[in-house]
């Protein structure tokens, strides 16, 4: 089992090391979905028939067997050929055979990247992934993670932000990259002339999230308070939240319950604020909603979050409706 980090990944392929099977799992998918163009990036680097040699397949809709049938194919006009196979977690047993064959003998000339968000490690599948594969995890970041990617992100894009306006992004929006990605967009577009983001417009701009970013919905969920918690989240949704966003914003509310809970039990209050980083005047109503939670509880609604998210990325019933039966389950 070869396991490297987000930073090692990068060090490797910059010095030109492509490995055979890549297996990328993880919920933080941004960073996952970053990573898996850096791996495409490098395997094809100079290819001037990449889209010849580069395909994509998730296995909720492809034939595993179409999947594997791609990974054998000779590359053309090229030294290798990428295949991405997303969604094999809920395959048939002889589906997972036809997977696992190819894993204990691959292809030397392709690069296979398996993408999951969560492995079952009683499969014989896993097993050989595990063993055959190099690993790279992408669990949640961090709230230091969060800011140090969206610094860098803005770096990038030629815009600044003071570190008062940067927490106070992380704080209303959370960690997961993907939103953090669209709500920067959102305020690069209003800096558009002065490349500088401020903490007004900050303010202006995602000050509406803020009721489910100081965990109010949290609240109200834990609280049992289902009319407030869906006025809450219709006005999200009919602001143009997508749906994917806020199982996000809900599941790292509850993440960090989880996590302040543990230490509120070990270690005190000076312990939780230590670990969560929030303005000092939203400590009291967060902790106010974490005394309301108990540990049961927030594990259970982790659950149901996971569920649910599993739900709308695999077309089961619209993700407004999983939304809302998500809201009503937790709120219940």
């Amino acid at each position: 089992m070869n396991t490297l980090t987000r930073q090692q990944l990068s060090r490797s392929l910059q010095e030109g090391n492509v490995a055979s099977l890549y297996l990328l799992t993880g919920t933080e998918g941004y960073l996952c979905g970053e990573a898996t163009c850096s791996i495409a990036d490098a395997a094809l680097h100079g290819t001037l028939l990449r889209e010849f040699n580069e395909a994509h397949f998730s296995l909720l809709t492809s034939d595993p067997r179409q999947a594997i049938a791609s990974a054998e194919q000779l590359p053309m006009m090229s030294e290798r050929r990428v295949v991405v196979i997303n969604d094999f977690a809920k395959l048939r047993e002889a589906d997972e055979e036809v997977l696992t064959r190819y894993v204990e003998n691959p292809v030397a000339s392709s690069v296979v990247i398996f993408v999951t968000r969560e492995l079952d490690k009683r499969k014989k599948l896993t097993k050989a992934l595990l063993d055959n594969c190099t690993i790279v995890e992408f669990p949640p970041v961090s709230d230091g993670e969060a800011k140090a990617w969206a610094k860098q992100h803005l770096k990038e894009l030629k815009f600044s932000i003071d570190e008062r306006a940067l927490s106070e992004v992380v704080s209303l929006v959370g960690t997961d990259i993907q939103t953090l990605c669209s709500e920067l967009e959102k305020l690069t577009t209003a800096a558009a002339e002065t490349k500088r983001i401020t903490m007004e417009m900050v303010d202006d701009l995602i000050g509406r999230s803020r009721e489910l970013s100081n965990f109010a919905l949290t609240d109200h969920l834990v609280g049992r308070n289902r009319k407030r918690a869906l006025e809450i989240l219709y006005r999200l949704l009919d602001d143009g939240s997508e749906p994917v966003m806020l199982i996000g914003l809900i599941a790292s509310n509850y993440h960090r319950l989880a996590i302040a809970k543990d230490l509120l039990k070990r270690k005190g209050k000076e312990a939780v604020f230590q670990q969560i980083r929030m303005p000092w005047g939203k400590q009291a109503e967060f902790l106010a909603t974490l005394q309301r939670s108990s540990e049961a509880d927030i594990a259970l609604g982790i659950q149901r979050i996971a569920a649910a998210d599993v739900a709308i990325k695999t077309s089961q019933a619209t993700p407004r409706l999983q939304l809302e039966m998500l809201v009503c389950e937790l709120a219940s």
